[in-house]
């Protein structure tokens, strides 16, 4: 009787160590999915080295042509800059991102530096703008001054006088604010004024059609919603490009060149648009709309 049960003893030893580490093994593997479920994946759409993702577009020139080599690659930045000798003539530029975006949240470090160009509007003194739902860029006229956007607008101080930053102006589009069709062209938000070259970092929710947030220092200081074409405010626009009164619900990001100089150290991007089955190795927690096209399982 014994040796039976010294016998039990040893075989049940050996299966405890046999099956010890088997079963760490599978909980590791079951922990590789799906991984880091809530660890945000932002895409450094501009990181100081990426200058061939983006596209320019000025008024009176085609796609493509960077007019007077105005947006400049250099020093790790991207930036606006105008010759000494130069003359605004109504070319505005924009220059686009190479894809598009419905749901996401977007995050720019930018500054204001030098002095505007020989007669640029007064209205444009340190001021440019970052573009969201942009247009297709291959559907701007060739004379067309803005982009049907909605323009998140950036403005620097005077070093005197109080002046907000990420403003709303609407080229091409209305919205609903504070529960109402908004159809004036620009409206502030309730931001402090950043005055002289300083670096100033600026955020954005934008949820497809339904919810747009301007957002500083962790503050929401403008909220619309329910964009839609329409309400002017641009000249030079192909009617064929899009329908009156249609929803816009994504589109492309892009940077306004207005007449003043800015540099932008580093322009990220959250997408919020991606894989929702929480069997899936790529499932996000933070995502808001689902594209289960783009699932991996293995």
């Amino acid at each position: 009787m014994t040796t039976t049960l010294l016998r039990n003893k040893k075989t049940k030893t050996f299966i405890a160590l046999v099956a010890l580490p088997l079963a760490l093994m599978l909980c590791t593997a079951c922990g590789d999915k799906p991984t880091n479920q809530e660890e945000e994946e932002w895409i450094a759409i501009f990181d100081g080295t990426n200058y061939s993702d983006w596209t320019p577009k000025f008024t009176g020139a085609v796609l493509g042509e960077n007019y007077k080599n105005r947006f400049v690659y250099d020093d790790q930045l991207l930036s606006v800059r105008y010759a000494k000798t130069d003359t605004f003539k109504g070319n505005f530029g924009h220059l686009f991102y190479k894809e598009k975006f419905s749901h996401y949240k977007l995050k720019a470090t930018y500054r204001f530096v030098g002095d505007q160009m020989t007669d640029g509007p007064g209205w444009a003194y340190r001021n440019n703008g970052l573009m969201l739902h942009c247009q297709e860029p291959s559907t701007l006229g060739v004379d067309q001054d803005f982009p049907i956007s909605l323009e998140l607008q950036l403005l620097g101080g005077d070093g005197t006088n109080e002046r907000t930053t990420a403003n709303l102006c609407t080229p091409g589009t209305n919205v609903v604010l504070n529960d109402s069709l908004f159809t004036t062209h620009c409206v502030n938000s309730i931001s402090n004024t950043y005055h002289g070259d300083q670096w100033v970092t600026v955020e954005a929710l934008i949820l497809g059609d339904s919810l747009i947030q301007h957002i500083m220092e962790d503050k929401v200081v403008m909220e619309y919603a329910s964009p839609t074409i329409g309400g002017g405010n641009i000249e030079g626009y192909l009617d064929s490009a899009y329908e009156e009164g249609e929803a816009l619900k994504e589109g492309y990001i892009a940077i306004q060149a207005e007449s003043h100089p800015i540099d932008f150290e580093r322009i990220e991007v959250l997408n919020l648009c991606g894989c929702m089955d929480e069997n899936a190795k790529n499932y996000k927690s933070y995502y808001v709309k689902a594209d289960n096209n783009t699932c991996i399982y293995e």
